[in-house]
């Protein structure tokens, strides 16, 4: 959360001359209401849901660079979706996440305590992020062009 996933995908689909799209964007549109609109009335359990066909759906037709939400990789059979795809997990540590976010915006996940949830969402979730990244990319102190150009770098991409 607030690790830049979207301004750094925009500007990899810039970079690489492709399309950008972001499964977070995917589940509004369809739904037409926000993310914690729908954690609020349906629960977690139906929003991830939601995610799963969302990113079941992006990767089988979209041909660019692709966004997902942070929670996505909690689901296996996503987790298999992924294997053999380059995955960039962009990483940051809880200062640049309340730098960045103050842990004070729209996160549902985040309502009581930020700090302390946001620690105990990564500790369960890094493993995961790493297992199914291509590479890592750490955002702390960076720029979105700095991230970017390492994770051009990190997969060996060229620019269009």
């Amino acid at each position: 959360m607030g690790v830049g996933k979207s301004t750094v995908g925009r500007l990899l689909a810039e970079r690489l001359g492709v399309a950008y799209r972001d499964t977070d964007d995917d589940i509004v549109a369809a739904q037409g209401r926000a993310i914690a609109d729908i954690f609020v009335e349906e629960g977690e359990p139906a929003f991830r849901a939601l995610e799963k066909e969302a990113v079941r759906t992006a990767l089988a037709g979209h041909d660019g660079v692709l966004a997902l939400g942070g929670g996505a990789i909690l689901d296996a059979g996503t987790r298999a979706l992924l294997a053999g795809q380059r995955v960039v997990y962009l990483s940051m540590d809880v200062e640049e996440a309340v730098r960045r976010t103050g842990l004070n915006a729209a996160r549902p996940l985040l309502a009581v305590n930020p700090r302390k949830q946001w620690r105990e969402l990564m500790e369960a979730r890094r493993h995961l992020y790493e297992q199914v990244a291509t590479t890592v990319v750490p955002t702390d102190g960076r720029t979105p062009e700095e991230v970017a150009q390492a994770a051009l770098d990190a997969l060996e991409l060229k620019q269009a």
